[in-house]
């Protein structure tokens, strides 16, 4: 039995978009600051899930790609990037009752079909009480037409559910965090008489971000650590909610010039791995998932990169910011961040989004105002703020306290940590208006 199925999660979130809610802020006045590398493309259209699977083109030969740019391709056997689609398809249908495909035999479909309606009830009251109040808010408050396509989301493991609500249209979104993407075989060499506990801890930690509005570091590490892999029933989860399929899975390691290098059926054997390279870091770290709406459309790009973002580790090895460079001009995020862009110890990566991003949006964990304004922003703040959630130094609050002192608009759902005092707030940070 397929659940009523979780066609039905779709459907609770696209319902959702019609649905009445508090009225929208007024408009915030238009910058002309923000550049363009193309305008996002328009969203798909709700449409019903197809009943047998789309033809899945043959992989092409080993790549690199910077960006999205290839490079001059291979065709040595056994080094064509290893696609891992029909794994992270299965694992869909399991973790986030996606329509396609069937249950293995040797799960108990009972135990699924529970997890999907446990899981749709808790998308439901999602849906009810936080998408239907930022997703109004964030149709009228992103500027689409003029934001770069590509969205860079640091601190942001396991949360590609926001990011997709901030920014429908975009056509590749990164995240990064310390968190690894996870083993694409792990729900295949899952023992059947875990399945159970498996699924009710991966509705345990999406309750946490449904509920709270970001993934807990604990969550997140004890994910990294569990039986299914985190990270992936994360992503996997956010792309079904929003009508998306999964059409190719690739793991890559990012080479020194930014560069991407693609995983394949070679690199997983240990008599290739003279290095030792794959006994020291999990191949499984890095993923890049391709999706398209089930309507039909242009293919669209997910990458999580694991990586640590200070300082220390950035001048160790400087590959992941010349990936992040490739990417010229691009729209950002981050929310329950610890507060780590406000720390001089993550210098380069908030250097990184200065120099690069034209807009962003965040919680108080977002970029200073001081810096931000040193470097040509101007930040339009929502909700209220008395104060940091997390204690401890580096916390620019008087400044950060003004900001909101001195006008902001009312704000109706939590977007990350809460303020000290409890109240949700966020603020915009973009290019100022020349003047």
């Amino acid at each position: 039995m397929h659940l009523g199925r979780v066609s039905s999660l779709a459907a609770l979130l696209i319902s959702a978009w019609g649905t009445p809610t508090p009225a929208p802020p007024s408009s915030i006045p238009p910058s002309d600051g923000a550049g363009s590398t193309g305008s996002m493309t328009p969203p798909p259209a709700a449409a019903s899930m197809p009943t047998s699977l789309p033809t899945i083109p043959a992989t092409p030969g080993t790549e690199k790609v910077g960006g999205d740019e290839n490079m001059a391709p291979t065709s040595v056997e056994g080094d064509a990037p290893l696609d891992l689609v029909a794994q992270i398809r299965l694992l869909a249908r399991v973790t986030a009752c996606a329509s396609e495909g069937e249950v293995p035999s040797r799960f108990d479909p009972q135990i699924v079909d529970s997890h999907c309606k446990l899981l749709a009830s808790l998308v439901g009251q999602w849906t009810k009480h936080w998408l239907a109040r930022a997703r109004p808010f964030f149709d009228q408050v992103v500027p689409v037409a003029d934001l770069p396509s590509r969205v860079v989301y640091p601190f942001g493991g396991g949360d590609l559910l926001t990011a997709l609500v901030v920014f429908p249209r975009a056509t590749e979104i990164t995240t990064l965090s310390l968190e690894p993407a996870g083993d694409p075989y792990a729900l295949e060499n899952l023992d059947a008489g875990d399945l159970a506990g498996a699924l009710t801890e991966v509705r345990k930690k999406m309750n946490h971000l449904f509920a709270i509005g970001h993934s807990k570091t604990t969550d997140m590490g004890h994910m990294a650590k569990s039986k299914l892999p985190g990270e992936l029933a994360y992503a996997v989860v956010a792309l079904t909610l929003h009508d998306f399929e999964v059409v190719s899975v690739k793991y890559f390691r990012v080479e020194p010039d930014g560069t991407l290098q693609y995983l394949t059926q070679r690199d997983l054997d240990p008599k290739n791995d003279a290095g030792g390279a794959l006994g020291r870091h999990s191949p499984f770290s890095s993923v890049e998932i391709e999706y398209q709406p089930r309507s039909g459309g242009p293919r669209r790009t997910f990458r999580h990169i694991a990586v640590n973002l200070d300082d220390v580790h950035m001048e160790a090895d400087p590959s992941v910011l010349r990936h992040l460079e490739a990417k010229g001009q691009v729209a950002a995020m981050t929310k329950a961040a610890s507060y780590l862009l406000w720390w001089k110890e993550f210098g380069k990566i908030r250097g990184y989004l200065l120099h690069n991003m034209v807009w962003m949006v965040s919680d108080s964990t977002g970029i200073p105002t001081e810096q931000a304004r040193s470097a040509g922003f101007e930040q339009i703040p929502f909700g209220r703020f008395d104060g940091p959630f997390l204690g401890g130094g580096n916390h620019p609050t008087d400044v950060f306290k003004k900001l909101w002192t001195d006008g902001a608009e009312p704000l109706t759902f939590r977007f990350g940590y809460p303020d000290s005092s409890g109240h949700d707030h966020l603020m915009i940070t973009r290019r100022a208006v020349q003047k």
